[in-house]
């Protein structure tokens, strides 16, 4: 049985996301305690709300320094919705812009749509090659939003392995938006998988499936 943590930074559907792993087979744990969060087979790192009102919750954690530990070593975490969004670089809600946590590159702002939030469930277009969304190229998932991130260089060109560049699932609500990414033991959606019913259930089993 995996042992994961859920992060807890003040953010997030975290008993829904409890839920949903245990009911997939993980050990799981809510916790801040940073041992605790390096230790773990896998890392999930939720997020609801503004963008910047994470990061403050992120950093009195000393999240940022943490999921960087992690990757460092190889260790897998999972982004989930705002927790997938400050990965970025950066976020525009507001006219405030603020510092991600600069794992990829790219902006989180506001979608370009007749209608926000992009609430309900949308469809993906998997990349070749996804072990997230294996079984799940025509599934709907369900997502709560109106910020996101329109462009993502590292995904648009270079080697053709996906050992050497990041994975992009994209998703279309007005425009286009990155829904995930799978980046060697980072990975994020933008959707909630605790809420996306077997869809999400096979997802984390997905993921739970790469975790050493």
């Amino acid at each position: 049985m995996k042992k994961v943590v859920i992060l807890d930074y003040g953010s997030g559907n975290l008993r829904s996301a409890e839920r949903a792993l245990e009911r997939v087979g993980a050990d799981v744990t809510v916790t801040a305690d940073r041992q605790a969060a390096l230790d773990a087979d896998g890392l999930v790192v939720p997020g609801v709300g503004a963008f910047a009102a994470c990061m403050t919750g992120l950093r009195a954690v000393d999240g940022p320094r943490l999921i960087g530990r992690r990757l460092a070593g190889g260790r897998p975490v999972l982004g989930i919705c705002v927790g997938m969004q400050i990965l970025f670089d950066r976020g525009v809600e507001h006219g405030h812009d603020a510092e991600g946590c600069g794992e990829w590159p790219g902006v989180v702002e506001r979608l370009e749509a007749p209608v926000l939030p992009h609430m309900g469930w949308n469809t993906v277009d998997v990349p070749e090659g996804s072990r997230l969304f294996e079984g799940l190229t025509d599934q709907r998932f369900y997502f709560v939003h109106s910020y996101g991130v329109r462009d993502f260089p590292l995904g648009a060109d270079g080697p053709p392995s996906p050992l050497k560049r990041p994975l992009v699932t994209w998703a279309e609500h007005g425009d286009r938006f990155v829904a995930g990414v799978e980046n060697g033991a980072l990975s994020a959606t933008q959707f909630h998988p605790e809420k996306s019913g077997d869809a999400g259930a096979q997802l984390l089993t997905n993921w739970l499936r790469t975790l050493a």
